[in-house]
């Protein structure tokens, strides 16, 4: 027992295999989904801030700004519900495809799903590209919302299904990593495009995002599909194969017999939506709800979506906030590498813990500052020395969500719910990060208008009860066979009792002579 969180159990069953060059590169194809998120995180933040752009649709934000610089409140700068719906409407949508996109990954399998979303990514990106008033550039994002939301569903899942036990956070971790080289290359851009004369940056900036979206298209394309899901679909011996192909070896028989035991248990389950409601499945259904909530209200997105309009309402220049945020965008990368190295060696909750912690100090670090130079009524004045320590602090701030919280609220959710409910669970997860992201996209100007420099106190409040939260009831995961995990649960001191003696039937039947 370890504050709360029981370590993985003695018991695990080790399958044979290796680490082969096949499931590295289809682990790859497959996390380039994650651009599709990260390319849109990054680009619409940037997009906003240019003053083209909102002369062309949000002229009364221009006003606004200009009303602004002569009141006493400069947090006020780009209050408009109608600008941050551009940027919120997109998860909006993700929340509605999430849950047919659940049903499109269990029937028709992980790889068609990833395929759906490319296409409906791809479609927005033109359509945002040649937009000429609101109503074309809201319906794009829209269908980016649509691809945003399919990929999200059906990467992680096929990530976990895929990789070995040993190595499958490292290789889960790479749907973030693809998420963090999306927002750094949509900054890049941003800050190049804001650049070209005639005011039409804004426009490439956007239509760019049919990059990754042909990327995703052309992967899910050539992708296998996952031997659960191939198992799913009743064609056994085509499963084996692949998951001999693999695991890099003939002796995939303990494995085979375990998700051959998962998939008849899934086969009892018509309602998977019904199925995980049940007691027994409680765990899995609070973390599935729990995780993403958390997730978006460490006050990660404030940075993310807005970086650029954040930094402009603090003071920085046009070309500095552009920048700056492309130096918040390298560090996200850069420590996402740091997940993806510790993650298998350290486990999930020591990360979880530190990050909590580490961005609980420097959220307190930021807001008092902005409250001592920048003042109550936005208007102080940053020197370059303090814009660059609150640069300092926001980039520690972004690292430690980018090796704990950004990574795991992915990785954990998928690789917790047995077979019969994984759908349905990756559903939910993506679902509640989306109701959130799309909440917190939307009222996030608001909130900085009114709440000026305690946004980030409030953001900090739930750090702690997150990483409390964590603490107690998080079990660690690392290095459990995927369709084992219930093993874990069972020991939990607190899950344990949700969990039913034959819900451990098939893992025993294997022990002898593969314990560890």
């Amino acid at each position: 027992m370890e504050g709360g969180g029981f370590v993985a159990a003695s018991k695990v069953n080790i399958y044979d295999g290796r680490v082969t060059a096949f499931v590295i590169c289809t682990c790859l194809i497959a996390a380039s989904g994650g651009l599709l998120f990260g390319y849109d995180l990054g680009i619409s933040g940037g997009v906003t801030s240019m003053e083209p752009f909102l002369k062309k649709f949000f002229p009364s934000v221009l006003e606004q700004q200009r009303k602004a610089s002569q009141t006493e409140n400069q947090y006020c700068k780009f209050d408009s519900q109608l600008l941050t719906l551009f940027t919120s409407s997109l998860y909006l949508a993700a929340l509605v495809a999430s849950f047919f996109a659940s049903i499109v990954t269990r029937i028709f399998g992980r790889k068609i799903s990833m395929l759906a979303g490319a296409v409906a990514f791809l479609i927005g990106s033109i359509l945002n590209g040649v937009a000429m008033n609101i109503g074309v550039l809201i319906f794009g994002r829209l269908l980016l919302g649509v691809g945003v939301g399919f990929a999200n569903q059906s990467v992680p899942v096929y990530l976990s299904e895929m990789a070995p036990a040993s190595i499958r956070g490292a290789l889960n971790i790479g749907f973030q990593m693809a998420v963090t080289i999306g927002i750094l290359a949509a900054g890049l851009i941003n800050y190049g495009t804001a650049k070209i004369e005639g005011g039409w940056g804004w426009r490439l900036s956007l239509v760019l995002a049919v990059v990754p979206a042909v990327v995703m298209t052309a992967g899910s394309y050539l992708l296998p599909d996952t031997p659960n899901s191939i198992l799913e679909r009743g064609q056994p011996e085509k499963a084996r194969q692949m998951l001999q192909k693999v695991r890099g070896t003939q002796h995939v028989d303990a494995e085979f017999q375990d998700l051959l035991d998962a998939t008849e248990a899934a086969k009892k389950v018509d309602q998977p939506w019904t199925s995980i409601l049940q007691p027994r499945h409680r765990p899995q259904l609070v973390l599935c709800i729990l995780i993403p909530f958390f997730q978006q209200l460490t006050g990660i997105n404030v940075v993310m979506f807005y970086a650029p309009v954040l930094f402009k309402t603090l003071g920085f220049g046009d070309d500095a906030s552009l920048m700056s945020a492309v130096i918040s965008g390298i560090v996200n990368v850069l420590a996402t590498m740091v997940s993806i190295y510790s993650v298998d060696k350290f486990g999930r909750r020591m990360l979880f813990l530190e990050g909590g912690a580490q961005m609980f100090i420097f959220q307190i670090a930021i807001g008092t500052m902005i409250a001592v130079r920048f003042g109550v009524n936005g208007d102080g004045d940053l020197s370059r020395w303090d814009a660059n320590i609150l640069l300092l602090f926001i980039c520690a701030y972004v690292a430690a969500f980018a090796w704990s919280w950004g990574p795991l609220g992915w990785l954990v959710p998928s690789e917790i719910c047995p077979l019969e409910i994984r759908s349905a669970g990756q559903g939910i997860n993506v679902a509640v990060n989306m109701i959130f992201t799309f909440i917190i996209g939307q009222v996030f100007l608001s909130m900085l208008c009114h709440m000026k420099f305690g946004l980030f106190f409030f953001f900090a409040g739930f750090v702690v009860i997150m990483t409390v939260f964590v603490y107690y009831f998080l079990p660690e995961t690392k290095n459990v066979p995927i369709e084992e995990i219930n093993q874990v649960w069972k020991q939990h001191w607190f899950w344990g009792k949700y969990i039913p003696d034959e819900a451990l039937v098939g893992l025993s039947r294997n022990d002898e002579g593969r314990d560890t």
